[in-house]
């Protein structure tokens, strides 16, 4: 039979035990926040045409802060990226685009603003829009290729994203054209939120949207890969 001092002893311990797991359990870890425990179910990309000010130039768009909603598509994934309604979007190819992206967790929850919630949040994830085989905006002599460019202005505690050529922003509001070079066929792209690797956003640019090694050159694990058909049609009135 244990003696009482043995027993005073092991209760001592388990004690400090379970202080020492409440006080992990309540730590703030610099105040990253992760968005997604146990898997998003279902997702959406809502393309809004932007109409007025907006025009391609180099790898980005100007006039973006005047320009007017126009109409709007949803497209509508499942838990697996698959699209379950209008995979295949037919788009203007000269138009500009708004990309912003929903998401639901397992409970039912909005979570995609969550993935920008603070600055040392946003810092571990970016998007990409994968495949296409794209002409790039910035290759072409008369901006008349694609441009997919991420940009929040603000975090989700009101705190402003800054950065030279975009690198503080992640895509979870994005816009995109796909540009006349790139009319009359069918593309398959993914988009992708990639949850990166410390210290690996800062060396993503604005060049690198389309990148089919990205996955090599940017360490992580994807979040998101949401898979879907881009048509982009000349608009015969432009």
């Amino acid at each position: 039979m244990k003696s009482l001092r043995q027993t005073k002893l092991f209760s001592t311990i388990i004690a400090f035990s379970l202080f020492g797991l409440t006080m992990t359990s309540c730590s703030n870890d610099d105040d990253i926040i992760e968005p997604v425990k146990e898997g998003i179910q279902r997702s959406e990309i809502t393309f809004t045409q932007v109409t007025g000010a907006a025009y391609p130039h180099g790898d980005h768009f100007h006039g973006l802060a005047d320009a007017k909603d126009s109409t709007a598509i949803v497209v509508k994934f499942d838990a697996n990226g698959e699209a379950t309604e209008n995979g295949h979007l037919h788009l203007d190819a000269e138009a500009v685009y708004r990309l912003d992206l929903k998401a639901w967790d397992h409970t039912g929850r909005e979570v995609a603003a969550d993935f920008i919630a603070n600055e040392t949040t946003a810092n571990n994830y970016k998007a990409f829009l994968i495949g296409g085989d794209f002409i790039l905006n910035p290759n072409t002599t008369n901006e008349t290729g694609a441009i997919f460019q991420p940009r929040e202005t603000v975090y989700g505690d009101g705190v402003a994203v800054t950065g030279a050529a975009g690198v503080g922003t992640t895509g979870i509001l994005s816009y995109f054209s796909a540009g006349h070079d790139n009319a009359d066929k069918s593309r398959d792209v993914t988009f992708v939120l990639r949850k990166l690797q410390p210290e690996v956003k800062s060396k993503i640019t604005r060049l690198d949207w389309n990148k089919n090694d990205y996955a090599n050159l940017f360490a992580g694990e994807n979040v998101l890969e949401l898979k879907f058909e881009i048509h982009a049609e000349h608009d015969h009135n432009h």
